[in-house]
This record gives structure tokens, sequence and C-alpha cells, in this order.
């Protein structure tokens, strides 16, 4: 059954930006209804939004229906989510107040899912003390609000007032939606990303990953209520919201960071590709090139999901990854015993759509107990599998 996600949108400059977000959501396949306020369709048309929607927008509280329905009432009852977006200081101070005077402030008033407000403003009538009073009292009743950006904003003032990415209000949605949130309470750290060792100025040591498994995981944690600490490697993906970003360039650096925060977290997944050798010297000026062959000396780095495995602590949940082109199944489980993992995904490096730098992976998950293969997903799918695998090894240790 699609979720239901209800915008109101009220009489900002913002309010053309709310276009884009219902556009993204309705590819996304989300049933959304729209409530717009008189001073909103002063800036856009209803009928922009009823083009997207291919559904009415809402005006008028006493607007007169065949069917017989109270449609704010309605409307608040079919809602899994409420956003107001943008969301001025007069909308907020009568949210913050319980006036329900037009057919949103009705609406929001009955209804009873999580509720979502977007503020955008000039910034002084944002830092105005009265509007800050506002926004603390809709926390206060349990209402999220999401800050807004800084900048320049459409009166020429510089300052805090504009309407947030789109991808961050979708970001909010999604997290509202999830109402189940198994990891609430939980700690959970991420590796994610390549590993780059020098050689000389010019040039590095690296692999192919992505980092997409790796920001998957955090991102799904996050949203089932985990607090995460993602640390990535260099990767061209752009930071998700809610984690907190620790950055490594070297397998060092990683192992170094390791070190100093592992014992904070409840479950660790070292997804990150981490690099088994570096340059014994690194030059300090670029290496000329030269005739005929050049040998460069290696060294092994820090093995740091052994360093994990060798210093957990008894309520922690580690998972672990190997590729492998060869002997995956075999060379996946010595790997899982010797590092002392909870479990651990074997990916199918030379299978189409799995591996390095795609959306998708087929992956078997290896525990001391049991192996189960999974066919081709996307990685986000195979992201919640993980961590409800982990979920219920935690499980089977408070039981024990």
């Amino acid at each position: 059954m699609k979720k239901n996600i209800l915008l109101g949108i009220t009489g900002g400059i913002a309010a053309y930006k709310a276009a884009d977000l219902t556009s993204q959501l309705m590819k996304l396949g989300y049933d959304v209804d729209i409530i717009m306020t008189r001073n909103a369709t002063e800036f856009i048309a209803p009928l922009t939004f009823e083009s997207l929607t291919k559904k009415k927008v809402y005006l008028d509280t006493f607007e007169r229906t065949t069917d017989g329905e109270v449609k704010h009432i309605e409307l608040a009852k079919k809602a899994d989510v409420f956003m107001v977006v943008p969301a001025t200081a007069n909308i907020i101070a009568k949210i913050a107040h319980g006036i329900a005077d037009d057919m949103l402030t009705s609406t929001f008033l009955a209804a009873t899912c999580p509720k979502i407000i977007a503020p955008a403003m000039n910034t002084h009538m944002y830092e105005n003390p009265i509007t800050q009073d506002n926004l603390e009292r809709c926390r206060h009743f349990g209402m999220t609000i999401i800050d807004p950006g800084s900048g320049r904003l459409a009166c020429g003032d510089c300052g805090k007032g504009k309407l947030p990415a789109t991808k961050i209000l979708l970001d909010a949605l999604q997290f509202a939606l999830v109402t189940n949130k198994p990891l609430a309470g939980k700690k959970v750290l991420v590796t994610a990303g390549p590993t780059q060792e020098n050689i000389d100025p010019v040039r590095f040591i690296t692999n192919h990953s992505s980092g997409k498994m790796g920001y998957e995981i955090a991102k799904m944690a996050r949203l089932l209520g985990a607090e995460v600490t993602l640390l990535s490697g260099p990767v061209a993906l752009s930071e998700p919201i809610g984690i907190k970003m620790l950055y490594f360039t070297t397998a060092q650096e990683l192992f170094e960071l390791v070190q100093e925060i592992l014992p904070h977290y409840d479950y660790v997944i070292k997804a990150a590709a981490v690099g088994d050798y570096r340059c014994q010297e690194v030059q300090p000026h670029k290496i000329k090139k030269q005739e005929g062959q050049m040998t460069l000396t290696l060294t092994s780095n820090p093995d740091v999901l052994m360093y994990i495995g060798q210093h957990r602590l008894p309520h922690q949940v580690v998972c672990g990854f190997a590729m492998e082109t060869q002997n995956l199944i075999e060379n996946a489980t010595a790997k899982l015993l010797k590092k002392n993992c909870d479990l651990l995904v074997a990916n199918h490096l030379l299978s189409d759509g799995a591996g390095f730098q795609t959306d998708t992976n087929i992956a078997t998950i290896i525990t001391p107990q049991y192996q189960k293969e999974y066919e081709l997903m996307s990685k986000k799918e195979l992201a919640k599998i993980i961590l409800e695998t982990m979920i219920d090894i935690e499980k089977e240790k408070t039981l024990c």
C-alpha cells in the first residue's frame, strides 16, 4: 500500500520549490495530497501541483463535496506524514498556538501522523525571538523542525532562512515514514570506500571501490533509528544527511580512527575496501619516466578487520566483507572465522550487476551457523538485509 504524504504549502517565495519536491515524491511512487493557503497561490498556481499529482489541490475548508466527507478530517486521517513546506512565520505562529482558521491549519490540527515543518523566510523574521519561541513550542509538541539553510535570500538579505534542498526534505519525509526503528538507541559504525596509498606526490595505489555499499548501509541504519558514524575514504558520493562523517585516505588513517572510536559502538560494519599494501617509501618528488621497468617495494598495511575482531567488546556485532574472484565461499568462510566476525558478506565480483561501482549487488551472507545466498538486488535492499541479520544476531547474543 502506498504511503500518503500530505504537503501544506504556504505563502512564501520558496513555494515554487515545493513543486520539485512534489515531482520527486511522485517519481518515488508516493501518494501525494496538496493543501495550499490563499497566500501560497499568489506565488505558484494550484494547477502546477494538480498537473504533478493528477489530483485536486485543496484550498477551502468549507468547499462542498458530493460524497459528504469532511475533507480536512479525511485528509488528516489518510496522511502518513504531514509536511508544511515552506512554512512562513505566520503559519508557524498559528500551528504553535493551535489556531485552525483555514484548510491547512484545520487539517494540521486534526492530523495525528508525524508532522514536519520546513521554515523559510527573511532571516530577521526567522531569528526573531517570537518565531524561535514558536518553533520551540512546535518541537515540544513532537513536531520535527528542519533547520533552514543560509545564504542570499530573495529579499536581498544574507543569512539563515533559505528552504533546504529537496534531498534534505525528502530525507526528512522518508525518515518519518519509517515507524519501526529497531536500531533506536544503538550506535552504528560503518566504514566505506577505497584507500589511497601514495607512490609520489602525483600517483597512488588504490582500488575500484565506489563506497556505495557502505553508504547505503549507513543511510539504512539511520532510517532504522541508529546513531550512525560513517568513516569514508575518497569517494564521489554526497554526504548522507543526519550521519556523522569522518574521513580517511590511507589504510593507516582508517586504522587509527577505528582504534580511537571502536569501543563506543554497538554495531560495526567494515565495508571499506582497504588496500593490503602501501609503498615502503613514498618518493618526495614525482618519479620521472625512465626506460625499462620500475620496481616498487611494498609493505603490509594494518589489518583493520583483524584488529576489530581481536578488540571487539562482547556486546558488539561485527560484519565484514569479502570480495573474491575465485573460491568465494571457501575464502569468505575462512575470513569470517579468522577475523572473528559475526557475519561476513561475500560479494560475487565477477557476476553481472555486482561488485564495484554498481547500484546493485549479488551476495552471500555467511555466519558461523549458516550461509544464505541472495539474488541480484539494489544495494539499499541488501543494506536492510544485512542490518536485519545483525539485529537477529544481537537478539541471540542477549538470550545466551
